[in-house]
């Protein structure tokens, strides 16, 4: 056993990877007060500030981290899909992304609602609507990957979806605090260190000076 040393700008996270080989029986789709609408080119703008209210809160940030250019590119494919999830009053409170690499399997690359959400039951309601989408014809499993940065329920939650972890691998990538994309109060259950650490307490220091 060995502990792998992080730098401080940097954050760490054990990946697991999912699998569901079989198209989940028929059942009836759980009441919610919410919508699914299709995004069919979604603008930069819109998605990113989409994108960071549901993913922020677990330092979700590669797709902040694309100019506009790169985003249509990741977000306009033939084989991507978006949605967003609305509320009674139309207001977007969640994210759905599939892709199909392979004609033979899909994707399930974003998948979250906004933590006002998280916890009532309307989980069941979006994964019902994404194995619609997902299993079409053709294709043969399913892929999600979550890690341990994510909201702590979200692993069992895909396991009693019907998915089965295959692979654990271990990632490091830049703190998206500490190189702008994300402000320093983001994902306060994730430690900032070092300079960034210093640079939130002199901020918060000064702030209640005044």
């Amino acid at each position: 056993m060995a502990l792998i040393p992080v730098t401080d700008d940097h954050v760490a996270a054990v990946v697991t990877t999912l699998e569901m080989h079989a198209r989940p029986r028929p059942a009836p789709l759980p009441d919610a007060p919410l919508r699914l609408v299709r995004w069919d080119a979604p603008d930069p703008a819109r998605y990113r500030a989409l994108f960071e209210r549901v993913g922020s809160p677990w330092l979700w940030y590669s797709r902040l981290a694309m100019d506009d250019a790169q985003l249509i590119a990741a977000t306009h494919r033939t084989q991507t899909q978006v949605h967003a999830v609305l509320d009674r009053g139309g207001i977007e409170v969640g994210l759905l992304e599939l892709s199909h690499p392979e004609p033979d399997w899909c994707a399930l690359d974003f998948f979250g609602l906004v933590p006002e959400l998280t916890g009532r039951g309307y989980g069941r309601w979006l994964m019902a609507l994404a194995m619609a989408l997902a299993w079409r014809p053709g294709v043969g499993f399913v892929r999600v990957n979550t890690c341990s940065l994510d909201h702590p329920a979200a692993l069992g939650f895909y396991v009693r979806a019907g998915f089965t972890a295959t692979k654990r691998t271990l990632e490091t990538f830049p703190d998206p605090r500490a190189i702008g994309v994300l402000p320093p109060e983001t994902a306060p259950q994730v430690p900032l260190l070092g300079k960034v650490a210093t640079a939130q307490a002199d901020q918060t220091r000064t702030g209640k000076r005044r």
